[in-house]
């Protein structure tokens, strides 16, 4: 018999694995306490909590723009006993939790150290993260609240509270995750993020507010948030580019000396905009490749990695979904031996150059930003946002095409039914309806118990230091102790700074789909001129409409510029609007065809909104029947708008039968990922509405 290897025979000294978290959170505070306690027991080592977007918005839960929100896609927080019902039971001062938070940050970080200090723990060894990057919100995400100007105030004046008070505690992540979910490339997503970076610093340096020979100690808690996407060796030698680059700007730019200060300190989220709704098997093998790529290199390794569920292109995932994604963590850093080596690429010509690559070519955008002015500049000037439309576009029109391969959704489309989505109205959580009632029941209550003489007067006093210069977390503090909640909050800061309408980006995209004679958009094109001939009108109108709070507008964007290419003429206003809104603008500019846009799971309740407000504004049609609508068996006929509405968005199967019932000409889902052909088929509907027939063309 013979003798074991000796490697095999000898334990070899592993590293420490990287916080394991699940971004999770849902419908009411006592539920998310009870998810986050369950995860715990199965061996997440970090908490990161996602908020509604009422929350992230600053709005509270019973205000008109956060009707059918609430709870949706994150835990609500209106005051200071939601908070202490999300941590019951969760030592803070043992943990480590990232909150997923930016606009309303610094009121989030000031709940949070108060229910803390109730909890008894040593607020200077409270750890975790805020994600507190507005610049993204402006391009990306579009939880933003306030200007360029007060949003950076609001992120100085936390980063230097926090390395004063909390210094433990991560006051920022430089969040480029969005940004790629945006269509960033990889030089876009380090030089944008890199750009973000500089900003914050130069801030938090000329405030004054913390002496210079501390400086290092606030380069030191910058963390980054990316993604890792499902192209391996780019995403990998990505990260180590990040790096290099950081390491550059803090010793050129700010004089940093301590190698540790100077270390970059990322966690990541993988890749959810690569997730398919069709195959969604093929989630599970997407998800672990990207989390290859920013785990297998030692010296680029995240510090914290959180992965999505195989079901998030379907809904809101399950626990057990939850569960299967942080076992894939967990076999990794357990049974593998990837944390018993040192750098696994290091002398990688391939890797090395590559790297290189990125390099240069980042600094090269880094520097055209700068001469602009800066990030916040570039932002405001909309050059930013255009840059990303027009990657995102490009990207849209390669998977149109095939020249990007994406499995089982433009090539290997043929599948055997999946007893994953056998059943879909169990293979994804739904959120109660009645759950937003009882929210907003509580949250009076909760007004009804305060200190009413209290709460007003720490508004007063945080809109009073708002209008000077003083730092704004002590009045924060205040108000958090005094019950006041996050809509008086952030109302408070409105009057003060005002309200932002970040650039879309729509007019400065270039073409990115060539209309060429026998091309699928050229087709497209005859389609909408001759039916505007039909209808005696120089150009079809479409109006893109976003109601509620979700600020995810990347599908808006792609619909409204490929709408353009075709022939239409677009009516696109941005994110956050009413239905009142959307509806009168559609009256005011005399559209063809109303397309609304959700992704966070407020449809079923703003969707039948627009459609009421219209049909009261237009009146129904003639014979009563929605073009498409499916009537209830044996019920009258469904009244519809004399315009087509279409809706896109995550839509389960059954939601969308019922929106098509409720009077929607079509819905179109993740699956839908021709967006040529969906114009196509809008001009179909505006045919329908108008009773002209269809047309040969094809889309």
């Amino acid at each position: 018999m013979t003798e074991p290897h000796e490697d095999r025979a000898r334990p070899r000294h592993r590293d420490r694995p990287w916080l394991m978290r699940t971004y999770a959170g849902h419908s009411t505070a006592e539920a998310s306490n009870e998810l986050y306690r369950r995860n715990l027991s199965k061996g997440q080592t970090g908490l990161s909590v996602a908020f509604d977007l009422p929350t992230q918005t600053g709005y509270d839960p019973d205000h008109v723009l956060a009707r059918g929100e609430v709870g949706r896609v994150g835990v609500p927080i209106a005051h200071l006993g939601d908070m202490r019902r999300l941590f019951q039971d969760i030592p803070l001062e043992r943990m480590n939790t990232s909150m997923t938070i930016n606009a309303t940050a610094m009121w989030l970080l000031a709940l949070y150290q108060v229910v803390a200090e109730e909890q008894g723990a040593d607020v200077t060894a409270l750890a975790g993260t805020t994600q507190n990057d507005i610049v993204k919100e402006y391009l990306s995400r579009g939880t933003h609240v306030f200007p360029p100007g007060p949003s950076l105030r609001l992120t100085t004046d936390m980063i230097a509270y926090t390395v004063a008070r909390i210094p433990r505690w991560n006051p920022i992540n430089i969040c480029s995750y969005h940004l790629q979910e945006a269509g960033a490339t990889p030089v876009q997503e380090i030089a944008y993020a890199m750009s973000t970076a500089i900003a914050v610093l130069d801030a938090v340096r000329d405030s004054g507010q913390v002496p210079p020979e501390k400086f290092g100690n606030v380069v030191g808690r910058i963390s980054f948030f990316v993604n890792a996407g499902v192209r391996f060796v780019e995403e990998m030698c990505k990260m180590r580019a990040f790096g290099r680059i950081w390491d550059h700007v803090t010793q050129e730019r700010y004089g940093i000396r301590d190698p540790k200060h100077r270390r970059f300190r990322y966690g990541v989220q993988v890749n959810s905009l690569g997730l398919t709704e069709a195959q969604p098997e093929n989630n599970v093998q997407r998800i672990v490749l990207e989390m290859l790529a920013v785990t297998l290199s030692k010296d680029a390794r995240a510090r914290a990695v959180q992965l999505p569920a195989w079901n998030e292109a379907l809904g809101l995932p399950r626990p057990w979904d939850q569960q299967w994604s942080l076992r894939i963590q967990q076999v990794l850093a357990h049974e593998s031996d990837l944390l018993e080596y040192e750098d696994l690429f290091d002398g990688s010509r391939v890797v090395e150059e590559k790297v290189a690559s990125l390099v240069t070519d980042s600094l090269a955008e880094i520097a055209r930003i700068q001469e602009m002015g800066g990030a916040l500049a570039a932002v405001e000037s909309g050059y930013l946002k255009s840059q990303l439309v027009a990657s995102h576009a490009e990207r849209r029109a390669r998977i149109e095409t095939g020249e990007e391969r994406v499995v089982g959704v433009n090539c290997y489309e043929a599948t055997e039914p999946s007893p994953l989505t056998a059943d879909l109205d169990t293979a994804v959580m739904t959120v109660d309806p009645a759950n937003e009632a009882g929210v907003v029941r509580a949250l009076r209550d909760w007004r009804e118990r305060r200190d009413e003489d209290r709460a007003r007067e720490a508004l007063a006093a945080l809109k009073k230091e708002a209008a000077g210069d003083a730092n704004l977390f002590p009045a924060t503090l205040e108000c958090a102790r005094a019950g006041v909640t996050t809509g008086e909050w952030a109302g408070a800061l409105r009057e003060v700074f005002g309200e932002f309408r970040a650039p879309t980006g729509v007019s400065g995209a270039p073409l990115a789909v060539a209309a060429e004679p026998g091309s699928p958009l050229a087709a497209v094109r005859e389609k909408v001129a001759r039916t505007a001939a039909d209808l005696g009108v120089g150009r079809l109108r479409l109006l893109v409409g976003k109601p509620g709070l979700d600020g995810h507008s990347n599908g808006a964007e792609q619909i409204a510029v490929r709408a353009r290419d075709a022939g239409f003429e677009v009516v696109y206003q941005g994110i956050r609007l009413t239905p009142e809104q959307i509806v009168a603008a559609a009256v005011a500019e005399d559209v063809h065809c109303v397309g609304l846009s959700i992704l966070s799971g407020s449809h079923a309740e703003l969707v039948p909104e627009v459609l009421d407000r219209l049909r009261a504004a237009l009146g129904a049609g003639e014979d009563g029947a929605a073009p498409g609508a499916v009537p209830a068996p044996g019920g009258p006929p469904v009244p519809h708008t004399p315009l087509p509405v279409v809706v896109g968005g995550i839509i389960p199967a059954a939601d969308a039968a019922a929106l098509r019932a409720a009077g929607v000409a079509a819905v179109f889902t993740p699956k839908d990922f021709g967006i040529t052909e969906i114009i196509g088929r809008i001009v179909d509907a505006i045919r329908t509405a108008h009773r002209l027939d269809p047309l040969e063309v094809p889309a």
